[in-house]
């Protein structure tokens, strides 16, 4: 007898291509999501990864500080020694000239003339004083215009004071007779 197929084989035919469909859908979706699932992994491990060399950067950029900051303290140090060093090479270097200095004004005061101040700054010289006559002052303004270490006196003020004194004021300018010299050849 022949074999007549009475169910509905449309049906199974369709049940079973649903079943496929959904075994395809739930297959894909599960590749979708381990897909989703390694790059999001993959995008988090280089974010750490990043934040890592950041905060590696950062701590060498504290310590590069640090360092930085330590130089140019030592820099600083270095220049005030350096400026130490120079002023006492300089005062050692004037030390003869000062004291030749003052041999010179002692040499040059006349009697019955006393200062009663002198004043250096730089190569600016300010004698104040007091002398017995304008005779004595004039004797004075001489002899530190023949000096050798002393360049332009001029006389500012002579007052006549009671007691017979006058007082007066004198400024020059100091030479140093070596560089004079030198400058003059």
């Amino acid at each position: 007898m022949a074999k007549i197929n009475l169910l509905p084989w449309r049906e199974e035919l369709r049940k079973e291509r649903q079943q496929e469909f959904i075994g395809i859908i739930v297959a894909v979706a599960l590749v979708a999501a381990a897909l989703v699932w390694l790059v999001t992994e993959n995008i988090e491990g280089q974010w750490k990864s990043q934040k890592s060399r950041n905060a590696f950067i950062q701590k060498e950029m504290s310590v590069l500080t640090e360092q930085i900051s330590e130089i140019q303290e030592l820099r600083d140090k270095r220049e005030q020694l350096l400026e130490r060093m120079e002023l006492i090479q300089n005062l050692q270097g004037n030390r003869p000239i000062i004291v030749r200095l003052f041999d010179e004004i002692a040499r040059s005061i006349p009697d019955d003339l006393y200062f009663t101040s002198l004043d250096i700054k730089g190569t600016q010289v300010n004698v104040k004083g007091r002398a017995k006559s304008n005779n004595r002052v004039a004797a004075l303004m001489r002899n530190f215009d023949d000096s050798d270490w002393f360049d332009a006196p001029n006389l500012i003020s002579v007052k006549s004071e009671q007691g017979g004194y006058n007082t007066f004021e004198v400024t020059m300018t100091q030479v140093d007779p070596k560089n004079a010299k030198q400058e003059d050849e």
